[in-house]
Order: C-alpha cells, then sequence, then structure tokens
C-alpha cells in the first residue's frame, strides 16, 4: 500500500470557511497518462461539495522524477472562486461538481 501524505486544511475565503482535502496526486493511467491531482472542497456546515481537477505537472509530462507535491492556501483559495464563478453552489443538494483548473487554481 502507497505511503501517501494525507493534506488537508481549512481557507477562508470571502468571510467563510472551507475545508480541503488531497484525493488523489498526479498519477499515470494507461489510457490517459498522466493525471494531476484532485482536491477536495466543503464549504463548513454545508452539503454539496467539489472537485477541483489540476492538470499534470510539467516535469511528469517531460519524463522527469516526481517531485514533492506542494499544496498552498493561496492556491486552494484560488480554486475555491473559480469553481464559485463556474456555477458551484456549496448550499445547494446533488453530487459533488467536478471543475478543471490551472496549475495556479484559476
Amino acid at each position: 500500500m502507497a505511503n501517501i501524505p494525507k493534506l488537508t486544511g481549512i481557507v477562508d475565503v470571502d468571510g467563510l470557511q472551507y475545508e480541503w482535502e488531497l484525493r488523489s496526486e498526479p498519477q499515470w493511467g494507461e489510457s490517459e497518462g498522466w493525471k494531476g491531482m484532485t482536491i477536495a472542497l466543503m464549504q463548513k456546515h454545508t452539503q454539496r461539495g467539489a472537485l477541483l481537477e489540476f492538470p499534470p505537472p510539467k516535469r511528469l509530462l517531460k519524463g522527469m522524477q516526481r517531485g514533492r507535491l506542494q499544496v498552498d492556501s493561496a492556491t486552494i483559495s484560488r480554486g475555491i472562486r473559480a469553481a464559485l464563478t463556474a456555477g458551484w453552489e456549496p448550499a445547494s443538494r446533488g453530487k459533488p461538481m467536478v471543475f478543471m483548473v490551472d496549475a495556479d487554481g484559476n
């Protein structure tokens, strides 16, 4: 079993708290090639989550070795704002919405 560090945290965006969790690190898939990391989001005290799918790091596409995963609050905050702008309504019900973002979370 792979030893994947569990990265989680809470960020404040526009006065609301959002919990985030790393769901998957960049990984190789036979059919899709490299797939980037996925971050799960949930606004505190709401029901509907969101998933941010990042592109694979350029170093992996160039055949270089994996580096240490870097996730910071600013990237998560930008991803939350991008998801909200794209139509994520945390107070609504339903399955988590999936959003593709760039490496900076936009």
